[in-house]
């Protein structure tokens, strides 16, 4: 998602905000206490990349418009214009990168470690988005919808890591409520 203060022209993890504008790292680190165990998210270790959950920057390996759909088709009344970066793939060739796959089977909540199996090295140069989302995404969506939860966007989506910064000043934004 496009965050909604921004300064300059790269993308740059949680944790390199901390120094680099601390207000904003104080803005966008709430979301981590907003849940007893979500705030242990702040020390989860990445397999493959040997670093934490908030030393990388996390993109969806697919338009965000299979999410506003998934959402939109079970009810859940959501912003229309929430914007989105289009960043190309070959943007991350000078990161370090990695595909989570971020499965139901595997997902034990955020306090717990992320298996090794579940982060595997992102080859760029094979990179292809997905066309969908999982139908263990739409099932949570489902249940917590009808318990009236807060709940997050992503779930059982797969996740690239990037360890590095992304520039954005030539990126494109969209809205994930139109598939361009």
């Amino acid at each position: 998602m496009v965050p909604k203060e921004l300064k300059g022209d790269k993308l740059i993890p949680l944790n390199s905000l901390k120094e680099a504008h601390p207000n904003l790292y104080i803005k966008y680190s709430k979301k981590y206490f907003d849940h007893p165990e979500r705030k242990k998210l702040l020390a989860r270790q990445i397999p493959e990349l040997n670093c934490l959950w908030n030393d990388v920057l996390h993109f969806l390996p697919l338009h965000p418009y299979y999410v506003y759909e998934a959402l939109s088709n079970i009810g859940v009344k959501t912003k229309e214009d929430q914007l989105f970066f289009k960043i190309p793939i070959q943007k991350l060739k000078n990161n370090k990168n990695a595909y989570y796959l971020y499965t139901k089977e595997k997902y034990r909540g955020p306090a717990e470690d992320i298996e090794e199996d579940e982060i595997k090295p992102l080859d760029i140069e094979n990179y292809k988005e997905l066309k969908g989302i999982p139908i263990d995404t739409i099932e949570y969506y489902k249940i917590q919808n009808e318990k009236g939860s807060r709940f997050g966007l992503f779930p059982f989506i797969p996740h690239i890591f990037s360890y590095g910064e992304v520039e954005i000043r030539s990126v494109e934004t969209i809205t994930w409520n139109r598939l361009e």
